[in-house]
């Protein structure tokens, strides 16, 4: 298998993060600039048949996009630890959190990156109010995060699962939009800091 990826973006870091928490896999991870527009090259969007990463090349007829769609995937080839769910209950409840993380946190904090660093101004149109209204977006969504972390460890479940890594992933790129955590959301803050320390977040940003 090979993964297509981009060291700058944040929903590939999701799928190398997931990989390193499995840790043994045989999957190649191949680098794209799309700075350089790599990732619109016609052999790569033959491939994925989107200019989108990360995509996940499984044999020569197929590949898949979308970072929780390969991370679902890759969770049937690499069962453990399980990250989305042991049972129906517990499944249902990770994906009900993992879609919160979502659209409620990742979504507009990747916009509010994407409409305000200068960096990316040569990828898109950047339009201020975009970003300062996802920006107010992100800090609603972590008082959500704040108090469903006052009673539990991690967001989904007794354990690490897909919901953290979309909703840390997200957090840590919005440091570009100058997004921190609000000081009086302390147990966000807690889960966020023990994030940043596992061993699998700092593989998730290196080549």
């Amino acid at each position: 298998m090979k993964l297509y990826d981009s060291f700058r973006a944040p929903n590939p870091r999701r799928v190398r993060w997931f990989l390193a928490e499995k840790g043994d896999h045989d999957v190649e991870i191949v680098n794209l600039d799309v700075f350089k527009g790599e990732h619109r090259a016609p052999e790569y969007l033959a491939k994925a048949g989107l200019a989108n990463v990360p995509a996940l090349e499984i044999d020569d007829e197929t590949t898949i996009t979308e970072s929780v769609a390969i991370c679902r995937y890759l969770e049937s080839v690499y069962p453990e630890p399980n990250m989305f769910g042991r049972d129906p209950k517990e499944a249902a409840i990770i994906e009900m959190w993992l879609r919160r993380a979502e659209m409620m946190l990742a979504t507009p904090l990747m916009l509010a990156v994407r409409h305000s660093h200068p960096a990316l101004a040569a990828l898109e149109k950047q339009i201020p109010e975009i970003a300062e209204t996802n920006h107010r977006g992100g800090e609603r969504a972590m008082k959500v995060f704040d108090r469903r972390l006052a009673e539990s460890e991690f967001i989904a479940a007794d354990r690490i699962t897909m919901a953290d890594i979309v909703a840390a992933t997200a957090i840590d790129f919005s440091r570009m939009a100058k997004f921190s955590i609000p000081e009086d959301l302390s147990h966000a803050k807690r889960w966020y800091e023990a994030m940043m320390a596992r061993p699998a977040a700092a593989a998730g940003v290196k080549a």
